[in-house]
């Protein structure tokens, strides 16, 4: 079983360091240093040119026994903000390590890295024969998966993953998630003199609003979500607006759907842009494929009969987020998200059981183990 003093010290280790997305170098190498303390021997990629990060992803192979399958295992090594500064505090009375109330606490996703890195620790200890183990922790998570769509999939043997990212008590696995389109829409208008001459401009700012009235928004249907997030535009009050940019995004459980809610977007605008005499310019871009993973499928059931055996009751759910998991299931590696655990993330509320940190390590431990 997972050792609760090491864990700790892992977590506390790790979530003090600042590792906001594109600026995980410092996480990075404290985090080969204690693979390298595995005796593993972690590689990192070339990937940082194409993500922007001042490190690259870090992929390790731990050999197991016999011809078992191998099986990919992945934590992103970036958080959101504020993550600068961050002071990890335990609460002993509450059983959980917590924030301190100015930063994120950064169990999304230290959390699922300790968790992997406790499991080597109990197969080694217990001699447990083990499936072979691929590790991959991407940098850039939180920015659309860029590191993990950056890396590399030529490198890797398995056919099945486990992404430790998602929210909740351990034992909860996400299998089904949703296309992510975001959109930029700039809208021009005419400059006037708001006074003088109001009606020799076309009001840019008033062309959105109606067609972003003509549009629904929030949960447009059971499988899908469009929000306008970002309005900016306009000079000043006594100048007619000659140009507003507006931005939003686009999520559906269908990829059909989330398209055609780009088109009825792009089509309202447009049409209320000619109708006004204004102009408009659509920019769009697809960050993430939805997926669904069958309820028989073996890394689904493999995952629930682990559950089982530790005492832990399995179950499966659909997430509207994103994770790496986008990447791998795009690149023809079946996977599914499992909760490692964390609460309230992305706010300076984040938090996580301490006996959650426990079970996700047991978990990643029994997933791995041949000697059922």
């Amino acid at each position: 079983m997972a050792d609760r003093d090491r864990i700790i010290k892992d977590f506390l280790d790790l979530s003090a360091i600042d590792s906001e997305s594109f600026r995980e170098r410092d996480f990075a190498n404290v985090l080969i240093e204690k693979l390298k303390n595995l005796g593993l021997h972690p590689l990192q990629d070339a990937s940082m040119e194409t993500t922007g990060s001042n490190t690259g992803n870090v992929f390790v192979l731990w050999p197991g026994e016999g011809n078992d399958s191998s099986v990919l295992l992945s934590a992103h090594m970036d958080t959101v903000q504020p993550g600068k500064s961050k002071k990890p505090v335990i609460d002993e009375k509450e059983g959980i390590i917590k924030s301190d109330g100015s930063t994120v606490l950064g169990a999304d996703d230290v959390a699922g890295i300790v968790e992997i890195l406790e499991a080597i620790r109990i197969l080694q200890e217990s001699n447990r024969k083990h499936k072979t183990a691929e590790l991959l922790f991407p940098v850039a998570e939180e920015a659309y998966t860029k590191g993990s769509s950056a890396f590399d999939y030529s490198r890797v043997l398995a056919k099945e993953a486990y992404c430790l990212d998602l929210s909740g008590h351990v034992g909860k696995a996400a299998v089904k998630a949703p296309t992510l389109i975001s959109f930029r829409i700039a809208v021009h208008g005419k400059a006037s003199h708001a006074g003088f001459a109001p009606k020799e401009g076309i009001n840019a700012i008033a062309v959105t609003a109606k067609a972003i009235a003509g549009i629904p928004q929030g949960q447009v249907d059971e499988e899908s979500t469009l929000n306008f997030g970002i309005l900016h535009g306009g000079k000043l009050t006594n100048i007619v607006p000659d140009e507003v940019c507006a931005e939003g995004e686009i999520r559906s459980f269908r990829h059909e759907r989330a398209l055609e809610l780009l088109e009825k977007v792009r089509s309202v605008f447009e049409k209320t842009a000619k109708d006004a005499g204004a102009v408009t310019e659509i920019q769009s871009e697809i960050h993430l494929t939805a997926y669904e993973r069958n309820e028989n499928e073996e890394v689904v059931t493999r995952f629930k009969k682990a559950a089982e055996r530790i005492g832990i009751r399995p179950e499966t759910v659909k997430t509207m987020g994103g994770s790496d998991n986008h990447s791998f299931n795009q690149n023809g590696i079946k996977g599914i998200v499992l909760s490692c655990g964390m609460q309230n993330v992305h706010t300076t509320e984040e938090f996580i059981e301490i006996a959650d940190l426990l079970s996700g390590a047991d978990l990643i431990a029994e997933l791995l183990a041949t000697d059922e």
